[in-house]
């Protein structure tokens, strides 16, 4: 898949193209239904494929104090983009001055000048340009001046209850610590990428070894417990990895209360020398297994971690 960070990155002569545009927060079955689309309209005419998205969520410059915690990083989206076989992403900077655009320009700029765009996909609640002044209808008018079509997605919800599937689903599942509902809704587990640091190395005195994400690992963080699931490790120069099972603790080890802040760490069943300092890897969470409670002395706590472990094990062999 081809990456551009700005407009002025894309090739001259680049396109046609059918052009997908959203933040893509999570990158969950709605969304993946629009690049699906795309895919499909694309391959009736041969056109390139390119979903066009921004570095943050708009709202983290506009109005902070409204914007969610993301589901992903941009790193995140970037990979699970390029897994689903389109052409080409373009990340936009969410900045001042791309807050400022007037619609009309940045139709001209990105999707006419830039992509070559014959076809475009958005949800219904799309908007952009400055103010949030550009929509659907908008897009449409502009179509039929400069040669491309428009399609608004319908919404994906569930049979269940009708709710449309959203990034703010996810999170309020992700919360409660129901991981394996955020899943269904995501296609996938949900994963947080980081590197592995030092911490306090407590769970090596104790018997299970932890590999600590960073502080700054991409990913929503669900809610304080233990988790099953899998430590995505690469391995070499290929691309390759290897996945772990693995016990996912989240949170700040209320036993002994000195961790200042909710920590992710993963202990590697059956894996005791394992070096991952240093190295960026994925944490994926498959289910839940119990909610993060204090213990009245060590060998409690060590008791229920081999618990734990043992109920991981069960959990993932089931999965």
């Amino acid at each position: 898949m081809m990456l551009f960070r700005n407009a002025d990155e894309v090739p001259v002569g680049f396109g046609p193209s059918v052009v997908a545009i959203g933040k893509f927060d999570g990158l969950h079955a709605g969304h993946r239904a629009i690049v699906e689309r795309m895919l499909v309209d694309a391959a009736g005419t041969g056109s390139r494929t390119v979903a066009v998205t921004f570095d943050r969520n708009p709202l983290a410059l506009i109005a902070p104090e409204k914007c969610p915690r993301p589901l992903i990083g941009v790193a995140q989206k970037i990979d699970l983009l390029d897994g689903t076989g389109i052409d080409a992403t373009l990340v936009l900077a969410f900045d001042d001055e791309l807050a400022g655009e007037e619609p009309e320009r940045f139709v001209e700029r990105v999707l006419v000048g830039a992509l070559h765009a014959e076809r475009v996909l958005v949800g219904g609640d799309f908007r952009f340009g400055r103010g949030g002044a550009g929509d659907s209808a908008l897009l449409e008018r502009m179509g039929a001046v400069h040669g491309f079509t428009v399609e608004v997605m319908p919404d994906i919800a569930s049979a269940g209850d009708g709710r449309r599937v959203s990034s703010t689903w996810i999170r309020e599942l992700l919360d409660a610590g129901e991981v394996e509902r955020a899943a269904k809704l995501l296609g996938r587990p949900h994963g947080m990428r980081g590197e592995i640091v030092h911490g306090l190395k407590r769970g090596r005195e104790l018997g299970f070894p932890t590999a600590n994400l960073a502080e700054d690992a991409e990913g929503f963080v669900p809610a304080d417990g233990v988790y099953a699931g899998w430590l995505i490790v690469p391995r070499g120069d290929l691309g390759s990895v290897v996945r772990y099972p693995a016990a996912i603790s989240v949170g700040t080890n209320p036993t002994f209360d000195d961790v200042e802040r909710r920590q992710v760490e993963a202990y590697v069943l059956d894996e005791a020398d394992l070096d991952l300092y240093g190295l960026r890897v994925e944490v994926q969470f498959v289910a839940r297994i119990r909610g993060m409670v204090a213990f009245e002395g060590v060998e409690r706590l060590i008791d229920q971690m081999a618990d734990d472990v043992a109920h991981v094990g069960d959990a993932l062999r089931q999965g």
